[in-house]
């Protein structure tokens, strides 16, 4: 066990939640809780593959893991969750669920948008209400929030998924300071693309990626240390390179980068 897994288990022991378990970051970070010794509860759709998991950490760090199947579009998964885990000393809320859509704005399907918006908005706003107040209660926590590069600029072309971000960035940063002197420590993650299924689901062609480890471990560490990462080489790049620049540019450029990510060819003009 690593200094930093030391400290986050004494600052935030005994048990975290992980949303979005099943694969990439979430299921990373599950691997890396476990090792430190916390004990967990893993969310997402796929129950058998929750199970999976659960049984190799069991079987390999002796923590105890519970399954918790949560389609978190749906609109009482988090009130749910909260639920299942009342009894629990949850100290750690890891909010990893989330996913993309990419295209023309005006060409998009309508329900999964409001889908996106629910998971990737709605249900972390409301995880992060009621452990918030719990972690508040029990005089110390921990809620890592999952942003993205993108949400520091509009992005044509996933224009809704950066929105997506932006509130999740903004909300992370206000928390931050909101429970700090509370004893919660908030920290937004905002990696650059990750290899974790994202780019199949949201429609895109993918250049270079991140692994899920170069995301997790540098946002552990960061947690009660700062209010932002930017987790690996990569995402410091593409954000400082464009930080220079005013917003438009940085609209217009990632729109550019945007189009070409996505694998259809975007048409405004054919609305169906």
């Amino acid at each position: 066990m690593n200094s930093w897994q030391k400290r986050i288990y004494t600052r935030y022991g005994t048990w975290a939640v992980v949303t979005g378990a099943s694969s990439g970051i979430g299921r990373e970070m599950a691997f890396h809780l476990a090792e430190a010794g916390f004990n967990l509860i893993l969310c997402a759709r796929s129950q058998e593959t929750l199970k999976q998991i659960a049984t190799t950490l069991t079987t390999k760090y002796s923590i105890e893991v519970q399954v918790v199947k949560l389609d978190f579009s749906e609109e009482k998964a988090a009130a749910t969750l909260e639920v299942v885990t009342r009894n629990l000393d949850v100290g750690l809320l890891i909010a990893s669920a989330g996913f993309g859509t990419s295209g023309s704005f005006l060409n998009s399907q309508l329900e999964p948008e409001i889908e996106m918006l629910n998971v990737n908005c709605r249900a972390l706003l409301e995880l992060s209400w009621y452990f918030g107040r719990r972690f508040v209660k029990r005089g110390r926590g921990g809620i890592v929030l999952m942003s993205s590069i993108v949400g520091f600029q509009g992005m044509p072309f996933a224009a809704h998924y950066a929105a997506t971000k932006a509130y999740v960035q903004t909300l992370a940063e206000a928390l931050y300071v909101e429970l700090a002197p509370l004893g919660v420590d908030v920290l937004s993650s905002a990696p650059a693309p990750t290899n974790s299924g994202f780019a199949s689901r949201a429609g895109m062609r993918m250049g270079m990626t991140m692994n899920p480890l170069a995301v997790v471990q540098p946002t552990l560490k960061a947690l009660g240390r700062q209010p932002t990462i930017l987790p690996g080489i990569l995402s410091k790049f593409l954000t400082y390179s464009l930080s220079p620049l005013p917003r438009w540019a940085r609209v217009r450029i990632m729109g550019g980068v945007m189009e070409g990510m996505t694998k259809h060819q975007v048409k405004t003009n054919n609305i169906g």
